[in-house]
This record gives C-alpha cells, sequence and structure tokens, in this order.
C-alpha cells in the first residue's frame, strides 16, 4: 500500500516542495527512511511510532518505507514528523482518512502526539505559495507567523489526534485569521534617546543623514567620547520597515529559531552588536548546514562592531561582499546558501592602541609603528565601503552640565521617515528602499549636479586622492542630505557636507 502527502524542506530563506512517500508492505517488522535524510530525520521513526501509540491509533507491526523526494537534495530537521504520521495513518481505512493530499504538512511530534513548534515555517509558506500550494496544516505555536501571509489557509493544530479528526471530518478547525503589518506596526522603543546625549551635535547629524539614507558609518574617537552610546541611540532614530522588508527579516530570524512566536513577526530594525572575539562562523554563518550568522540576522537593520579594529583582520575582510552587494554566500560541506545582509554597519574605534592619538587633552602613549599597525586592520577596501566617517571628541564638563534641551529621537526619527518615503517613492520600481543601495545606474539619473556642484566635486576627488567608488558614496550621502531638506536636487552644501564625511581617512590612513 502507497500513500504521498506534501511536505516542504528549506535551502537557505527559499523552500522547495519534498512528496512524502509512505510504504507498507508484508514483511518483518521495519521502519526505514531514504531520500538523504539526516539524523534528526532517521529518528523521526521513534517519534512517529510512539506518537501514533500514544494517541490512540493501530500503528502497522509491517515494514514501512519513507522515501522523501526529490531522493538528491540533502534534507534535516524534524518538520516531516507530521507529513510522515499522516501518510502512515492514511493507509488505515480504519481512520478515514480522505482528503490528505489537500494539504502540506509541517510540524514535529513527540511522544504524546503532541505537534511542536518548528523553525523557519515563514519562509516555507511564502515559497510553497508562490508554487501554488493554498492548504496548510502546522503547529500551534507557529500560527502568529503564518497569519501575515495572504491567499492561502492555515489550519493550526495542537495534535496528531486533532489532525486525523480534522482530516476525517471529527472536528472543525478554523484556518487562521490574516493579520494586516499595518495594524500591528508600532513605534519602535528600543535604543536609548538621543536626548540624553549631551553635545556631540556633528556626530548626531551625521547618524541622522545614516539612518535617512541606509549609509554605512565609523566613529573615531577617543575611549569615554560617547561612542557606544551614540550608536546605542540610533535604533531610536531608524525609520518604520516596509512590510517586504519585515517579511525578509522574519524569514532569517524564523530560520535562525530567533523568531518571538508571539509576535509572529519583526517590527523593529533588528541592531547587532557581536563582541570583537566572535567567531567567523558566527558572523557570517555556517555550520554544517550553512545557517545565518549575524551579519544575516541585521538585514535591513544595524550591525554594530564596537573597537573596529579589534576584530580579526579576515573576519572585517568578510564584510566586503555584504556591504557591497547586500548578500552573502556561505560556502559549507554540506550545504552554498545565499542569504540577504542588507544591513546598515555602524563601527567605532579608537584612533591608536591608547586612544589618545589626536587628543588636545591627553598625550598618546603610542609609537609610530603601533599607530600604523593599528591602523592598518582596516584596508582601504572596507574603509571605501563605508560612506561617513566622522570624528567624536570628547564632550567637555560645560557640555555635561549643560541644561540645554538636546532634541528628542522621535523628531528625529520624524524626518527621517520623510526623507525614506522619499525614497521609497523614487525607487518603488526598483525593489530598492534607500539611497545607499542606488546602481551606478540609479547615481547617474538621480545625482546630477550642476557646474558649481560639479567643480567643488572634482576639486576634492583630485586633493584627497578619492577612488571611483568613493565618488560615488559621496553622491549617495548628498542626495540623502537633499532628501532630509526637501530638496529635489542636490545644492552646493548638500555635496560640501557629503565630502566632509570623506576627509577623515586622510588624516589618519593617508
Amino acid at each position: 500500500m502507497l500513500a504521498k502527502v506534501k511536505s516542504f524542506g528549506l535551502q537557505g530563506i527559499e523552500g522547495y516542495p519534498i512528496d512524502v512517500e509512505v510504504d507498507v508492505s508484508n514483511g518483518l517488522p521495519h521502519f526505514e527512511i531514504v531520500g538523504l535524510a539526516d539524523t534528526a530525520i532517521k529518528e523521526a521513526k521513534e517519534r512517529v511510532r510512539s506518537a501514533i501509540k500514544n494517541s490512540a491509533y493501530d500503528y502497522p507491526i509491517k515494514r514501512i518505507t519513507i522515501n522523501l523526494a526529490p531522493a538528491d537534495i540533502k534534507k534535516e530537521g524534524s518538520i516531516y514528523d507530521l507529513a510522515i504520521a499522516v501518510g502512515i495513518l492514511a493507509l488505515n481505512e480504519e481512520n478515514n482518512i480522505r482528503k490528505e493530499n489537500e494539504f502540506v504538512y509541517i510540524g514535529e511530534l513527540s511522544f504524546d502526539g503532541t505537534v511542536k513548534k518548528v523553525k523557519g515555517v515563514l519562509p516555507l509558506l511564502i515559497s510553497a505559495r508562490a508554487l501554488g500550494y493554498k492548504k496548510f496544516i502546522i503547529p500551534k505555536d507557529n500560527e502568529h507567523e503564518a497569519s501575515f501571509i495572504e491567499g492561502i489557509k492555515v489550519y493550526p493544530v495542537t495534535s496528531l489526534d486533532e489532525t486525523v479528526k480534522f482530516l476525517n471530518g471529527q472536528l472543525n478547525i478554523n484556518h487562521v485569521q490574516e493579520c494586516k503589518y499595518e495594524d500591528i506596526i508600532k513605534e519602535s522603543s528600543r535604543g536609548l534617546d538621543f536626548c540624553y546625549v549631551k553635545g556631540q551635535s556633528t556626530a548626531k547629524r551625521a547618524l541622522e543623514i545614516a539612518a535617512a539614507g541606509g549609509h554605512n558609518l565609523l566613529m573615531v574617537g577617543p575611549p569615554g567620547s560617547g561612542k557606544s552610546m551614540l550608536a546605542k541611540c540610533f535604533p531610536s532614530i531608524l525609520p518604520d520597515m516596509t512590510f517586504e522588508e519585515a517579511l525578509e527579516v522574519t524569514k532569517i530570524h524564523s530560520i535562525a529559531g530567533e523568531l518571538d512566536l508571539k509576535e509572529g513577526i519583526v517590527c523593529e530594525r533588528p541592531f547587532r552588536s557581536p563582541h570583537h572575539t566572535t567567531t567567523i562562523v558566527a558572523l557570517t554563518g555556517g555550520g554544517v548546514y550553512s545557517k545565518p550568522g549575524e551579519i544575516s540576522l541585521a538585514d535591513h537593520g544595524v550591525l554594530f562592531l564596537d573597537e573596529f579594529p579589534e576584530y580579526s583582520k579576515q573576519a572585517i575582510e568578510t564584510l566586503r561582499q555584504p556591504l557591497e552587494d547586500g548578500i552573502i554566500t556561505v560556502a559549507r560541506n554540506k550545504a552554498t546558501v545565499t542569504y540577504p545582509a542588507n544591513f546598515t554597519l555602524i563601527a567605532s574605534m579608537n584612533p591608536c592602541p591608547c586612544g589618545n592619538y589626536g587628543s588636545k587633552d591627553k598625550e598618546c602613549r603610542c609609537s609610530a609603528g603601533q599607530i600604523s599597525k593599528y591602523l592598518s586592520r582596516i584596508s582601504g577596501p572596507i574603509m571605501d565601503r563605508i560612506d561617513i566617517h566622522i570624528e567624536v571628541d570628547s564632550v567637555t564638563y560645560d557640555q555635561l552640565k549643560s541644561d540645554n534641551n538636546e532634541e528628542h529621537s522621535i523628531d528625529i526619527k520624524d524626518r527621517v521617515n520623510k526623507a525614506r518615503k522619499i525614497q521609497v517613492e523614487r525607487y518603488k520600481k526598483d525593489k530598492n528602499y534607500s539611497n545607499a543601495k542606488m546602481t551606478v545606474t540609479q547615481v547617474k539619473k538621480y545625482c546630477k549636479l550642476d557646474d558649481s556642484c560639479e567643480d567643488l566635486l572634482r576639486n576634492a576627488f583630485e586633493r584627497l586622492k578619492l577612488s571611483a567608488r568613493a565618488h560615488d558614496r559621496i553622491l549617495k550621502v548628498a542626495r540623502t542630505i537633499a532628501d532630509l531638506d526637501g530638496s529635489e536636487n542636490i545644492q552646493l552644501n548638500h555635496i560640501a557636507e557629503a565630502i566632509s564625511y570623506r576627509t577623515l581617512d586622510r588624516k589618519y590612513w593617508e
């Protein structure tokens, strides 16, 4: 006897259909799973056997063979348990299961028959919908995650028994009601408020531009100047995520097992701050099956690297591809996958090992060789990929004790949101949401300069010996400054301010 039900596998953030073929034949009792299954799937035979028996259903004392097709793709995880169990029970006419082929089954089984939550449900459902599948049975704990997908019917179950009774008509289960992203999105509460940062007007301005255009930013300054606090305030002014951005972020966090199942979707832009001792695999992603790392978990959010030169040279250089292309390809022994990595890099560093190089108040104890070696950890190609470089000075006592009211994050965020809306409208046909991600063609189209702006940029390019990449990044930053001003065209003051954010590397790395 043969039964065939449908499930889905996951490779990167994309799902692919799996035919779970169940054959029950006469012979000595045996349970075999074929189709390049990993250890977790091989162990499904024990979970499925116990779940069926403890749910008061007859388990066939025969030869059971499960094939997961296509057989040439490596499969992993426990998400096929429910499909295997349904396939076995469908072959017993007493269970009266007649519509098992109408659904896609996703879920892990416990010994008592409970259907447990699994990782990656959102990307699986999105991929399945794109391939024309409309009906799904998933764990009850994953229902919020599935409620944001239009055009499908998702039936949440808590147990194998409930699933069987639903399939044979003894029990009615309502499908998950669709949720609207606009109804649940809320003001971001993450991050400190900029009103608590005294002084640092230049740094605040630069961070506002970075938030508005999605630009990468490097802060250089002595210890205690407030670089880390400024970075921690940065999430409070980030623009609200679009629904498409939120879905992509949720996919990655669902795969990584970091999704809050009560929320069902990630509404706030991620803020990831890995320690400088973090491994390459933790940063880029990997492991046996190439899981997403910190770079991908920061997608459409912020990757904050404090004490930037303290990261290993290899870790810093791995940022090249994602900073340039917005993706990262993770190649490992058993899988090669590509994850999104459209993050904003916020990095901070001291100007030298002791931190006092260039200080007005403190004497630097480092030799020229030590300073050069320290700064050389940040290569020219990485510096070229960082749009904004700023120097953060120490706060004076008078600034610290000042009673002047500093601007609140909510006011800065309002300007940022207005600028980002301009960009979303500008790039709506190009699947782009920020100036920082402009292509060369878009730079030529949207960053046209008049003669005075061209002369200023030409002089800066020649005097500072800038690269072609730095030239384009100046134009992108200038475009964002113009958007913050509500200006359709880039003016002379916009290009001048953008150039000022490219001069710091000449001071330290010349």
